[in-house]
This record gives C-alpha cells, sequence and structure tokens, in this order.
C-alpha cells in the first residue's frame, strides 16, 4: 500500500485518545509499551476514565512516566502489575497496592503467548508507516511487540518524533486504533559517574578484549565501563538495552561490530533508554536494529556470540557468590530483568566472560555490599553455580571453578578493607574457611 493512500485506507481506524480508551473496561489486563517506548498520551487517557473503571490491571517492567496509576487512591480503578520495579512504582509494590512477578526478562513476551498473562489491551507507541503499511516500534520492541501480536485490542500512539529503527515492525492491519500525537520522546539523563564508578569501570575494562561483543546493563557502572574502551578494537553491541555511551564509542570507531559472531555490522537491542544524541543515532540507522527479548536475551542466541561479555550490577553478593540484584532485604528494588539470560548465555560463548559489578559499600560506607550472607528476606538472582566474575573497585574475583573457601577468600580481598576483618571472622564463625 502506497504511503500516499494510506489515510483514505485506514482513516476509519483514526480517533483520538478518550475515544479510543473507552474500549479498555473493568478487569482488562492492559500492557503497555516499555520505558522510554511508553505512550504518554494514551496512558493518560486512561488515567482519566479512572472514575469509571474498576479492577484494570496494568502490566509492564519500568515505567519512565509519573504512573498515576499507582498513585494512592487509585486502587479501585487499577492494579498495576509489576514484571520489573521501578522508581515511580517502587512505592506501589512496597505498600501493596501493586503485585511483583518475577520472572526472566527473555520469557515475558511468553506470557502473553501462552496466554498465562492473555492480554486484552496494548497500549503501544510506533512511528507513521512507511511506504508498505509497516510501523517500526522505535525504542521499545522488547515484550511489547508480543503484547501487540497477542492482544485483542491494539491502540497506537503514532508519534513523528519517534526515531524509526530495523527489525521489529507491525503492519497498519494489525492496530486497531490509531491516535496521531507527536510529542517529546520520554528521555533518560546520563548517570552521575563518580570516582568509585570509574574505579570499577576500569576494573571492568581491563576483562575485555579487542573485538568482544558487550551486553551492558544500565546506570552508572556500565557507563563508567564505556569510559575505558577507548582504546578497544571493533567492539560489537549485542544487548537488551543500550544507551548515550555507545554512541560515543561509536562515533569514535571503537563500536564497529565487524568481529560479532551473528549479525555482523548490526547493533542489536531489544530496547532503548537515552537522550535525543542516542535518539538522533538510531533514526533510520540501516546498522541499528531492534528485536523481541525472547530472540535477543536467548542464551542460545546469546552463547553464540564468540568473546561474549555482559556486564551488570548487584545490590548484594554473599561469600557463597549469590547475587542479589533486586532487593533491599524484604523489599523489592527492582527485578531479574535480563541479567541471568545473559549469563547463562555467556556461559556458552567461546571466550565469554559474564561480570556483576559493584561499589564494595552501601550507605555512605556503612555496610559492605560483600556480606557472609545476603539480607534476610532477599533473593538470589544469579544463582552461585551460574556466577562468573564479581567486581568492585577494589578488584576481580573469579569465582568459576573456586572452591566455597577460595570464593570467600576471593571475594573478601575485593571487600572494602575496613570490612574484610569481619568478613573473614565471620567466615570463620560459620565454617566456610
Amino acid at each position: 500500500m502506497l504511503l500516499n493512500n494510506w489515510r483514505n485506507v485506514y482513516q476509519d481506524k483514526i480517533v483520538t485518545a478518550e475515544q479510543a480508551l473507552q474500549i479498555v473496561k473493568s478487569g482488562n489486563r492492559v500492557v503497555t509499551g516499555h520505558a522510554c517506548g511508553e505512550p504518554p498520551t494514551l496512558v493518560e487517557a486512561l488515567i482519566a476514565r479512572a472514575p469509571e473503571l474498576q479492577n484494570v490491571e496494568i502490566v509492564h517492567m519500568v515505567a519512565m512516566g509519573p504512573a498515576k496509576y499507582a498513585q494512592p487512591g487509585m486502587e479501585t480503578s487499577f492494579r498495576h502489575n509489576a514484571l520489573f520495579v521501578g522508581g515511580s512504582t517502587r512505592k506501589a509494590v512496597e505498600e501493596k497496592r501493586a503485585d511483583y512477578t518475577p520472572c526472566f526478562f527473555s520469557e515475558i513476551p511468553r506470557l502473553f503467548k501462552d496466554k498465562i498473562l492473555p492480554v486484552d489491551v496494548a497500549l503501544i507507541q510506533v512511528t507513521p508507516p512507511n511506504e508498505d503499511g509497516f510501523c517500526s516500534y522505535g525504542v521499545s520492541a522488547d515484550y511489547t511487540m508480543a503484547a501487540a501480536e497477542c492482544a485483542t485490542t491494539v491502540i497506537a500512539q503514532m508519534n513523528s518524533n519517534l526515531p524509526r529503527t530495523g527489525g521489529a515492525k507491525i503492519h497498519l492491519d494489525s492496530i486497531n486504533f490509531i491516535v496521531e500525537k507527536d510529542e517529546s520522546l520520554i528521555e533518560l539523563k546520563p548517570p552521575v559517574i563518580g570516582d568509585i564508578e570509574k574505579m570499577i569501570g576500569e576494573n571492568v575494562a581491563g576483562l575485555i578484549p579487542d573485538g568482544a561483543t558487550l551486553q551492558l546493563g544500565i546506570g552508572a557502572i556500565p557507563d563508567a565501563v564505556l569510559l575505558f574502551l577507548k582504546d578497544k578494537k571493533d567492539l560489537g553491541i549485542h544487548s537488551e538495552m543500550f544507551s548515550d555511551g555507545v554512541v560515543v564509542l561509536a562515533e569514535a570507531g571503537v563500536i564497529t561490530n565487524k568481529r560479532k559472531t551473528i549479525n555482523t555490522g548490526k547493533f542489536m537491542a531489544a530496547f532503548l533508554m537515552g537522550t535525543r544524541k542516542l535518539y538522533d543515532f538510531i533514526n533510520n540507522n540501516p546498522d541499528v536494529e531492534l528485536h523481541p527479548v525472547d530472540y535477543i536475551n536467548d542464551p542460545c542466541i546469546i552463547g553464540m556470540h564468540e568473546n561474549m561479555m555482559s556486564i551488570n550490577s548487584a545490590l548484594q553478593v554473599d561469600l557463597m557468590g549469590q547475587v542479589n540484584a533486586e532487593m533491599i532485604g524484604s523489599r523489592q528494588f527492582s527485578g531479574i530483568g535480563g541479567q541471568v539470560d545473559f549469563v547463562r548465555g555467556v556461559s556458552r560463548s567461546k571466550g565469554g566472560k559474564s561480570i556483576i559489578a559493584l561499589p564494595a559499600t552501601a550507605s555512605n560506607g556503612k555496610i559492605s555490599r560483600i556480606a557472609c550472607e545476603l539480607d534476610r528476606g532477599a533473593a538470589v538472582s544469579t544463582s552461585r553455580n551460574d556466577v562468573h566474575h564479581i567486581v568492585t573497585e577494589y578488584g576481580v574475583a573469579n569465582l568459576r571453578g573456586k572452591s566455597m573457601r577460595e570464593r570467600a577468600l576471593a571475594l573478601i580481598g575485593i571487600a572494602h578493607p575496613d570490612f574484610r576483618a569481619a568478613l573473614l571472622e565471620e567466615a570463620n564463625a560459620k565454617g566456610i574457611l
């Protein structure tokens, strides 16, 4: 279908946000686009219907918008089901006004496809169509594509400011209602990188060889790693997400994707979060492709890359090597995300290394993140059987093939010096050493 005929053919699908959201009924499950791909106009129109609705379940991972449906007073109308807890939804989960459902990121599409979580309405954001009638998902394919494919009703905010990316796409035939609304994209500002993050970044960078393919988590530590990769050659990207720091290295010729074992020459991701700098870089860039997370985060796909490096963060590591990346005590702080997907995928990679990086202390140096035991109530995100490298500002502990005693000593060796004696004493008392 030619683009110049599109408006005539699809005129019946174009409605206001208020008209489109009338389709949502009490008791429905609504899945929204992820992170910076959230369709703000559609979400606001849904919230405006709060007085008319009861028990509408709103499902997503990280919400970059204000998440007004999770604020006090909305409990009768909306119930948020978090697949990853973010800053705007954390309090609602903590106060039991919202729920948290643990699930590996790679398996979330399956929840929709297998009707474990049947989708009544998908709220997505897309670009205007190309000449063949296909719209790009822009910055969020991840589980968003699966939600749209499985939903009874798909409502799309069509935003010409959304960058057009290769890979995942949706045809206009698969969209029930179109809301034309151009607005600025949600942006993720670069984190503040301090001296500790820089030291950790330098330690991590020392593990990365030329020609490696990278998966980067989110936050100051992954961004700090990128600062120390400027002398590397022909790095590649296969990551659930990436941000502005990757653009800097791509423009400097450090990231070329030339030596990737599969998808050679391509930046591969499931979603993107960043500033206008990132969005301008990816827009109509033939080297950037977004694909569903059940492909990007599939451990079998990850393992096909030689020298695959996964770089993720954690809140706490115990002396057995168990990693807690999501909880502070019994409080759900974030979620499992794709950490284990990549840790396990990298273990299949020839020359691969999985890296968990974290500051040695928390609470302004009062608490050691290297602990004899994880906090009571905390979940194990990455098991001791899966863990490989643990990195702090004090060094690198390679735990693969290490006995319990060797692990404990290696981890104590990268703890803050002020806590090492106490950790040794605790380990002895518990019979670890």
